[in-house]
């Protein structure tokens, strides 16, 4: 009852810090007011989460980092597939063996594979914080998709540096030949077993549906399912199971393309993972606020450990380890962007050199947050000889104040940064947008065509199908007469915002209509359940 009682609280902060954080009057990251929340709790109450750290990791991880690699945007992850690389496993590299260094010079106490460790766990970005700081202040798309492809692929690479450094510290030996094999074996392996499992359950999926038809409750269980079964299969052969979660995600989205769900199957399980997704994020940061006060409170036997007696030196560390990790992400930025340029010069491409602003907003929003948090805490207890793990509370207070520094940080300076900048151009997708509704249209009409003569053929009321088909084909041939020639030019713009407008106001006359005739009970509860949605679904698309 206990642990229902705590899960419940965690819940209830994670949808107490959305309506926080928009009441407040200033911008405050939602991650913030989570771990805010979550400290109110840990001082507020004689209960404690004892975290466990597999089942932290395998509750939390698998979920996040599928969902990521199923809605990262493929297209704009393979334009900008080299800066994403460089980023995602250059950086990383740099960050775990720089990093790992300056630690370990800096806290002679904390060994070296320790120290590698710590740099692993906080070398992955978190775009979800990104996300929620720049809120009032929109991150560019494009440099939003990089962040995006960068995350997921640096939440694997430091994920797996991580688990080659603490292996290191038990077995206390490292050698670089068998970590290139087993990690040829851990990536490879845990990439394979990934595409694998959602190859597998995806086919095994149609055939069930195309004999027996589809069940929209079964099928969103099994996208659930998809990432643990990924991630328990790869773990089981000693493969890498945060890499199999990552290629199942990937795989899942070209998958779904030739294997389609039924269209309210889908919307169903788009609203399941949106609350997965928000959910997850949540708790871990709430639990990272409940964490705060007994890490807080054993921050002098923690600093014990540096040969030091002032908490206050642990403060320094924590600036002196977020100091060094934006030195190294804007000296990388800046030298990718660099060789970017002279690549195309060498090909005859111009390119403007981009505003310095950028290059800082972008070491800016590598900040860290869910993934750095249940990194960390998966450290191991106990060495293989049963004594404590040495320094596991320093590094798990080094990388919570990581966390709330970054953000903080970010929270203040990428707001600056972006107020004003001037973005290299990005090209417009409303010609390829109308281009795919008129083909889709122009299918469409040719499909009733056809149907409408089969339909017909034959039959004495062959008008009733003739004006049947006519009727729906004129609303497609509406809809590319309005896409063919469209205007363009702030006078477009305008005019699409007040149609737009328009079409809002009659959506919203229609449901008080409608609610109108359910008070005065005219039409029947499923009646009035299926016009709302339909209004629902209207209104969501003039609104986006």
């Amino acid at each position: 009852m206990e642990t229902v009682s705590i899960v419940l609280f965690l819940l209830l902060a994670v949808v107490v810090s959305g309506a926080v954080a928009r009441m407040l009057p200033f911008s405050v990251p939602t991650p913030l007011v989570q771990i805010a929340l979550g400290g109110v709790i840990g001082l507020s109450t004689s209960h404690r989460v004892d975290l466990d750290p597999e089942l932290f990791l395998f509750l939390f991880l698998p979920p996040l980092l599928f969902l990521d690699g199923w809605r990262i945007p493929k297209d704009e992850l393979l334009k900008d597939a080299s800066t994403v690389v460089e980023l995602a496993l250059g950086l990383v590299l740099m960050t775990v063996i720089g990093m790992g260094f300056l630690i370990h010079w800096m806290i002679p106490a904390m060994p070296l594979a320790v120290a590698f460790a710590l740099a692993a766990v906080v070398s992955p970005t978190d775009p979800i914080a990104v996300s929620a700081i720049a809120a009032r202040v929109p991150i560019p798309k494009r440099m939003m998709h990089i962040l995006e492809g960068e995350s997921l692929l640096n939440d694997a690479s430091g994920l797996v540096c991580l688990r080659f450094a603490v292996a290191a510290a038990l077995t206390g030996t490292f050698s670089a030949g068998a970590a290139t094999l087993n990690f040829a074996w851990v990536a490879g392996a845990g990439l394979a077993i990934g595409v694998a499992v959602t190859l597998a359950v995806t086919r095994a999926k149609a055939f069930v549906t195309k004999r027996w038809g589809e069940d929209t409750g079964s099928q969103i269980l099994v996208s659930l399912l998809i990432p643990f079964g990924s991630y328990l299969l790869a773990e089981h052969v000693h493969a890498s199971g945060i890499l199999a979660a990552v290629s199942a995600g990937v795989t899942m989205t070209f998958a779904e393309i030739s294997r389609q769900a039924l269209a309210v199957t889908r919307m169903r399980r788009n609203s399941v993972w949106d609350m997965i997704q928000f959910t997850l994020n949540g708790i871990i940061f709430v639990l990272l606020g409940e964490q705060m006060p007994a890490i807080l409170a054993g921050a002098k036997q923690t600093v014990a450990a540096t040969g030091h007696s002032d908490p206050w030196w642990l403060a320094v560390y924590i600036l002196v380890i977020v100091a060094g990790l934006a030195s190294l992400r804007f000296a990388w930025v800046w030298a990718s962007l660099k060789f970017t340029i002279l690549r195309k010069a060498r090909r005859g491409i111009g390119v403007q050199s981009p505003d310095w602003r950028l290059t800082a907003a972008t070491s800016v929003a590598g900040v860290r947050g869910a993934i750095t948090l249940a990194g960390v805490l998966t450290l191991p207890l106990t060495l293989n000889d049963g004594t404590p793990f040495p320094t596991r509370d320093l590094a798990i207070f080094l990388a919570a104040g990581v966390i709330v520094v970054s953000l903080l940080l970010a929270s203040v300076a990428l707001p600056f940064l972006l107020k004003g900048l001037a973005m290299p151009p990005e090209p417009a997708r409303q010609a390829e947008e109308d281009g795919a509704r008129i083909s889709a249209a122009e299918a469409a009409i040719k499909a009733i065509e056809r149907h409408q003569h089969a339909l017909a053929e034959g039959r004495s009321d062959a008008d009733i199908y003739a004006d049947a088909g006519g009727e729906i084909m004129d609303l497609y041939r509406e809809r590319i007469d309005g896409l063919g020639d469209r205007p363009t030019g702030e006078g477009a713009k305008k005019g699409e915002k007040l149609a737009r407008e328009f079409r809002l106001v009659g959506v919203r006359a229609e449901r008080a209509a409608l609610l109108d005739l359910v008070r005065s009970r005219q039409i029947s509860g499923s009646t009035a359940r299926k016009l709302t949605r339909e209004l629902d679904l209207a209104e969501a698309r003039y609104i986006g």
